[in-house]
């Protein structure tokens, strides 16, 4: 795991100030990969690499790696977890390697076979490779978009990092706001792909390619398309035993192949159902795994306090198991260092970062996330609730005149103290992506006006496109499936994943995720309507030799939450909210206030973006 930077010129020739830039953004990166820095420059192109050592933790694997013959030269970001197999492929035929590394093989097999050798890579996995022949850069990013990686065109080239504030580092990006990015932001509550906050600026799209020529990048070209995987029916109707047994052998060979490690490996430990069955296969496949939990005393003896259930799972499976209290002076006291790190404006995160900070503090590299689980097998409510609501509309919609009736009723309940959403109801009835828009949404588009300039926010929504904003059409065999893809692909992609990666990297830290992961997807893709009514969730509870307790699975749903509404009511009473009606009444819910703080704290951060020292002449 690591931070990967690069500038491709228009010109043939780098400058120095292009070179300096590459430098600023790994400096920026630096807790990415504290173990080790590179730069190197080219004809035409400078590579920056800053390293996290997981595997092959010697030297000779730093990067960045030139291959032997000096035409490929790579930065890579991420784990290669079948790397081992994919080297004695090539070397049964004749390629030879100096390292034990994964980035070594990601360099044989692309001088080999081009982008055909994306479909044969399992991983979480972002990296450039430059051609020093055909003087082109290429670019990927694997099927969930799990490792985030970002580009910039500017007029002398194209500038490319592992994250945002690393462009901005740089100098060399806009710091000029991108309207369709301030408008998903307070939509969605984080920016949806590929847009950022910043105009010019934008993230390769999950699961695609992207080749720079003569300085230009060229159009992004998807390779590998999680959402279709969805739209597979199984027609050989399996018993619930075969369904089992094919869910126990992809799971066991998701976190099998998620150990791989040559450091230790730990594991984030919640009290529910997926980072347990995580702990318990970790248990069964062998490493003596340690599992490490936050505590909240605001939590104690409440249904949120996942301490008890995590020490039953750890008892249960035989591990070692940390408890970690965090107090709400701790709380005030990472907030600054939190938005610091923050690379992209989100509402959520803050879970991630004590967990994080917690398992970097007992000296660990690499952390296992359950994180997933509930998108893959059915597991949140809304893959039953939405399809019901959206039957619902439909039925409602289908008399002459309901949705003027419904308009009219709504705006008279709106208008008293009911949740602010409701008003979008006769707008988004009906639809499967209307229905999780309502659901999932932070503000409605016609609230944009009176968060940011009106008509920055119409530009905004434009530019995001679809209905609603930011959504494409789903297609799924089912309505519970199409729901599973819609989380997939904004909630789990936008929220969660890219949180996930940059508060961990922030502590110098490699989350891995062994429910997010194509190969799991691609093993479980016919079987995968058999899931619904909590079914899936059983099953994945049933996946270890020794199941989780039945108190674990039947545990009510908590989440992995922090008591964020109670640290936070001192701060909101602080702030002055009469210039802000939308968010000035009292049964206004905390995350609308929370995501104006969020903005205003993110971009103050901006300009405080620090310089690397100097280089000696």
């Amino acid at each position: 795991m690591c931070g990967i930077a690069g500038f491709a010129s228009k010109h043939g020739s780098i400058s120095q100030n292009e070179v300096d830039g590459v430098r600023e953004s790994i400096f920026r990166m630096r807790s990415r990969g504290p173990d080790a820095e590179g730069l190197w420059p080219g004809n035409g192109v400078v590579l920056g690499h800053r390293r996290l050592s997981i595997l092959d933790v010697d030297s000779r694997s730093n990067q960045p790696m030139v291959k032997p013959g000096d035409r490929y030269t790579v930065v890579f970001n991420g784990e290669i977890y079948n790397f081992r197999e994919l080297r004695g492929e090539l070397e049964a035929q004749g390629e030879s390697f100096h390292t034990t590394s994964d980035t070594e093989v990601i360099l044989a097999l692309f001088a080999r076979y081009g982008e055909q050798m994306l479909p044969r890579l399992k991983g979480m996995f972002a990296f450039g490779i430059w051609d020093a022949r055909s003087r082109e850069l290429f670019l990927a990013r694997d099927p969930y978009g799990i490792k985030p990686l970002y580009y910039a065109e500017t007029k002398e080239g194209v500038f490319f990092a592992s994250q945002v504030k690393a462009l901005l580092a740089s100098g060399l990006a806009s710091r000029e706001i991108e309207s369709a990015g301030l408008a998903g932001f307070y939509l969605w509550g984080h920016v949806p792909e590929p847009w950022t906050l910043f105009k010019g600026i934008y993230a390769l799209p999950a699961g695609s390619w992207m080749r720079v020529r003569s300085g230009r990048a060229e159009k992004p070209v998807i390779w590998h398309d999680i959402r279709k995987e969805w739209q597979h029916l199984d027609s050989s109707s399996p018993s619930t035993a075969e369904v089992q047994k094919q869910v126990r052998a992809a799971v066991i060979a998701s976190v099998r192949a998620h150990l791989v490690s040559d450091v230790p490996v730990s594991v984030l430990l919640s009290g529910g159902i997926d980072s347990g069955t995580i702990a318990g296969l970790t248990s069964q496949l062998g490493p003596n795994v340690e599992g490490i939990t936050l505590e909240f005393g605001e939590f104690s003896a409440s249904p949120e306090d996942e301490v008890p259930d995590a020490s039953a799972i750890a008892a249960h499976y035989g591990l070692p198991h940390t408890v970690r209290r965090i107090s709400p002076r701790e709380f005030e006291e990472e907030v600054p260092r939190f938005f610091d790190a923050m690379d992209q404006p989100t509402i959520d995160g803050i879970n991630t970062w004590l967990a994080s900070k917690a398992v970097a503090e007992r000296g660990y590299k690499v952390v296992l996330s359950g994180v997933g689980g509930d998108e893959l097998f059915y597991g949140y409510s809304l893959a039953r609730e939405i399809p019901r609501r959206a039957r619902f509309g439909r039925f409602i919609c289908a008399f002459p005149g309901a949705r003027t009736m419904v308009k009219a009723a709504v705006g008279s309940l709106a208008a008293g103290k009911w949740h602010p959403k409701l008003k979008g109801v006769p707008e988004f009835m009906g639809s499967i992506e209307g229905e999780y828009f309502l659901r999932r949404a932070l503000f409605l588009p016609d609230e944009l006006p009176m968060l940011m300039d009106s008509e920055q926010a119409n530009e905004g929504i434009s530019r995001l496109g679809g209905s609603p904003p930011a959504v494409a059409k789903t297609e799924a065999v089912n309505q519970e499936a199409a729901v599973c893809v819609l989380d997939s692909t904004l909630y789990l992609r936008n929220q969660l994943l890219r949180d996930s990666d940059w508060t961990s990297m922030a502590h110098s830290l490699e989350l891995r995720t062994p429910l997010v992961d194509a190969a799991l997807l691609n093993a479980l893709k016919s079987i995968h309507t058999h899931f619904g009514t909590g079914v899936g969730k059983w099953m994945l509870a049933h996946a270890p030799d020794r199941p989780l307790p039945d108190r674990i699975i039947n545990r009510p749903k908590t989440g992995f939450s922090v008591p964020m509404t109670r640290w936070l009511s001192s701060e909101f009473h602080q702030l002055d909210w009469s210039k802000l009606p939308l968010l000035a009444p009292s049964r206004t819910p905390w995350a609308r206030r929370w995501a104006w703080v969020v903005m205003e704290r993110y971009l103050l951060s901006v300009p405080s973006i620090p310089s690397c020292p100097p280089q000696a002449a």
